[in-house]
């Protein structure tokens, strides 16, 4: 798979969210940044997101995904 496919798979599916996908075709990292996220715990947010790939993970098309899942108000607090 493709990074920018990942990339539209977990923002059309998570509405509302921006996904910034980097990887090397079978190993990727997303940082994904929703307002989805207020309130869960990091275990529910990884959860969603794998959610949102539908069966890529398991059939094999996504190797390994390392996520980082934040809210906006976390992202900006990381910038300061």
């Amino acid at each position: 798979m493709e990074t920018e496919e990942i990339q539209k798979m977990i923002e059309n599916n998570l509405p509302g969210s921006k996904a910034v996908v980097t990887g090397d075709g079978r190993h990727f990292e997303a940082l994904v940044i929703s307002t989805l996220f207020e309130g869960m715990s990091s275990l529910a947010r990884q959860r969603q997101v794998y959610g949102s790939l539908g069966n890529n993970i398991q059939n094999g098309n996504i190797h390994a995904l390392s996520i980082k899942a934040k809210t906006p108000s976390e992202l900006e607090e990381e910038k300061k």
